[in-house]
């Protein structure tokens, strides 16, 4: 196995005075930031200041979006102090608006737009992180407590109703218009010529013949057993000389990280069968299914890489 890594990537928090305790603090109200930018994002105020094209007050955001001038003030300064919005204090008043980094990410208008991830995360994630402590009790995904869904088939939780798959594939969109890049251009492809970007009913329908395989962020759904059948299944229909692309999250092999990923995994918990792996881990499910050759690379984002040969 062969590994390429990038610079490191930046650790959450620091070693502190243990006599203030500002990382605990931190992570204690972590939920509150996120839930602040959320209900941003869905309220429409990033959108109606990059569609106003100049700063506004409190009471005419409040106004044009239908909320409370009391609770948008609070929000627009918690915002503020995120770094997702900008003030200017005048004679008049308190004037906002958006941050560059919320026009390029949090519009919707924008290609690189993460609202629908934002929503999915608000609107599906969050409410079944609400009973974290059972799926670690339990070891099983939490849709029962959280959708009175049954959780034996996850993605039929997933996608409980066309409005929720339809929210689900535009979040997974949303977080591929900025990492999908750095994955594809992570190896040479170019000698394949049939590629089969894997979806669907992929256990029970048959796969097409091609070149090469690519598996975005499918085997971290599912259990060893099913990604060993997934893999042997996609090694029987590829052509010889071809390959298999996974694009996931590689979790270093010491378990010192990337909180992200080790986040994920938590997540996985609650809404899979699945899980993150290793580098390692990835290789030896490659090796199972019979592919060689492998190549790891980790992009300093998101998503990484692994290529098997067959």
């Amino acid at each position: 196995m062969r590994e390429s890594v990038p610079q490191s990537r930046k650790k959450m928090g620091s070693t502190e005075d243990l006599g203030y305790p500002q990382d605990i603090l931190q992570y204690s109200s972590g939920f509150l930031v996120s839930k602040v930018m959320f209900t941003a994002c869905e309220l429409g105020v990033f959108d109606l200041l990059l569609e106003s094209g100049e700063p506004l007050s409190t009471d005419v955001i409040a106004a044009r979006l239908g909320t409370s001038t009391t609770g948008m003030e609070r929000l627009l300064d918690a915002c503020v102090g995120l770094k997702l919005l900008a003030v200017e204090l005048t004679q008049e008043g308190a004037l906002y608006r958006n941050t560059d980094i919320s026009n390029i990410y949090l519009t919707k208008s924008s290609p690189k737009s993460q609202y629908h991830i934002m929503m999915y995360y608000s609107n599906t994630v969050y409410l079944c992180w609400h009973y974290l402590a059972d799926a670690v009790r339990e070891g099983r995904n939490q849709y029962e407590r959280a959708f009175h869904i049954s959780s034996e088939d996850p993605f039929g939780a997933m996608y409980r109703s066309e409005e929720e798959m339809l929210k689900f594939m535009a979040g997974q969109n949303s977080v591929w218009s900025v990492c999908g890049r750095d994955v594809l251009v992570a190896f040479d492809l170019s000698p394949f010529k049939q590629v089969c970007d894997l979806g669907g009913d992929f256990f029970n329908d048959s796969l097409p013949e091609a070149e090469l395989y690519i598996l975005s962020k499918i085997l971290h759904d599912w259990d060893d057993d099913k990604c060993r059948q997934l893999l042997a299944k996609v090694y029987k229909a590829c052509k010889p000389g071809g390959g298999v692309l996974l694009v996931e999250s590689l979790l270093n092999e010491d378990k010192s990280g990337p909180l992200e990923t080790q986040l994920y995994s938590m997540n996985m918990l609650v809404q899979t069968e699945g899980k993150e792996r290793t580098a390692a881990e990835y290789s030896k499910l490659l090796k199972t299914a019979g592919f060689g050759e492998i190549q790891v690379k980790r992009t300093g984002k998101l998503y990484d890489a692994v290529l098997g040969r067959k």
